[in-house]
């Protein structure tokens, strides 16, 4: 090994930085081949082999670290993520519990005076259940509120974002009194985060999805957006092609519109459901494709779920349009990085959290002509009525 360790682990994160995974690997994988060596190294090894695809020796390397340094907040919230994605959920919801221990997401920790609610019965007293991290996480994990209802026998209450406060409120969710997130609470007996309720219910794949629909839209705002998209050509399929661009990893998740080229068939029309500043690319869509420009016309998530209720389809990276289509019960394309988050679990084009999704995954690490190929034979046969 012609460089010192410290040179070693300097260049390697450099091309981890660059994306260069391979160079990464090889250029640790020596100082590390009898099994122990110095574990900066072993951290880098992980990072490199994981977008690779390689989780059975990422998850040996995570557990060697985790039992090496127990203390090692952000490594258990790795091992975390792996188990997840892997399918381990009684292991893996334990290990996710230390997800605020990270420097992007120390800012969500909500410092509660109160004991967390393990999933026991508390007949008499109150619960409170707070919303956490994106709006796709929240759509996702509020089906859990009435199994949280029944088991605690609490009085509930949801504290939740103003954005998706009236679609939750709406819902069947056996919440007994709603507050917008950031106004002060009345007395409560114990607390649980939103993303926490999968280990309080010892959640498991096999217990998934639970009662279809669970979100329900607003009937006045249905009915506006059947008459504003009337005349448009079946199959109508809303679009959106990117995340929210300060998501931590919204690079591996996010595409561009111009990519969606081979979707646009003749006979297929496209609603826009795509918000934030990737909006501006639906002013050039691509070529022959029968867009309609409706972002602008989309005031709140109430919008978006009437869209999403009389759109035959969406196709959407992994971002909050589709976690509100899959509690709507509404049919979804997913489309998947190689390495997708643990949600999605590994090799199957489709999920337990929404029977009605079909996953579409990169073949290859960043091959989206890969995934466009693949759904446009499947939105042609969807148009044949095939």
């Amino acid at each position: 090994m012609s460089l010192s360790l410290a040179e070693t682990e300097a260049q390697a994160r450099s091309l981890l930085a660059a994306g260069q995974l391979e160079a990464a690997e090889a250029l640790v994988r020596p100082w590390l081949a009898s099994g122990s060596g110095p574990i900066p190294l072993w951290r880098i090894l992980a990072a490199s082999i994981k977008p690779q695809g390689k989780l059975d020796e990422v998850r040996l390397i995570q557990e060697m670290l985790v039992q090496s340094f127990p203390g090692d907040l952000p490594g258990r919230f790795d091992l975390a993520e792996t188990l997840l994605l892997q399918g381990e959920y009684t292991r893996g919801w334990r290990e996710y519990r230390w997800r605020y221990s990270l420097q992007h997401t120390t800012r969500m920790e909500r410092k509660v005076q109160r004991p967390r609610w393990e999933g026991e019965a508390m007949e008499g007293r109150t619960l409170l259940i707070h919303d956490e991290q994106g709006y796709g996480d929240t759509f996702q994990f509020l089906r859990l509120l009435p199994e949280a209802k029944r088991r605690s026998g609490a009085r509930v209450l949801l504290e939740i974002n103003h954005e998706t406060l009236d679609l939750a409120r709406r819902s069947p969710l056996g919440v007994d009194e709603y507050l917008t997130r950031g106004t002060l609470p009345p007395a409560f007996d114990t607390h649980c985060e939103m993303m926490s309720l999968p280990q309080a219910l010892g959640l498991q794949p096999g217990d998934l999805p639970g009662p279809l629909p669970y979100l329900l839209p607003d009937p006045a705002r249905v009915a506006r957006w059947q008459a504003r998209l009337a005349h448009l050509p079946r199959p109508i399929v809303a679009l959106a092609w990117a995340g929210r661009p300060t998501h931590y990893n919204d690079a591996n998740r996010s595409t561009s519109l111009a990519d969606f080229a081979p979707l646009g068939l003749p006979g297929v029309s496209f609603v826009t459901v795509q918000k934030g500043p990737a909006t501006e690319q639906a002013k050039n869509p691509p070529p022959g494709m029968a867009l309609t420009f409706t972002s602008d016309e989309i005031a709140d998530f109430d919008d978006t779920a009437a869209i999403l209720m009389v759109a035959d389809l969406l196709i959407s990276v992994d971002s909050s349009p589709v976690h509100l289509c899959g509690g709507l019960g509404r049919p979804a394309w997913v489309m998947l990085p190689f390495m997708p988050d643990w949600r999605w679990l590994m090799h199957r084009p489709d999920t337990p959290w929404y029977p009605q999704h079909r996953l579409f995954r990169q073949p290859a690490r960043g091959d989206w002509p890969g995934v466009m190929q693949a759904m446009a034979a499947a939105l042609a046969a969807l148009r044949d009525g095939r």
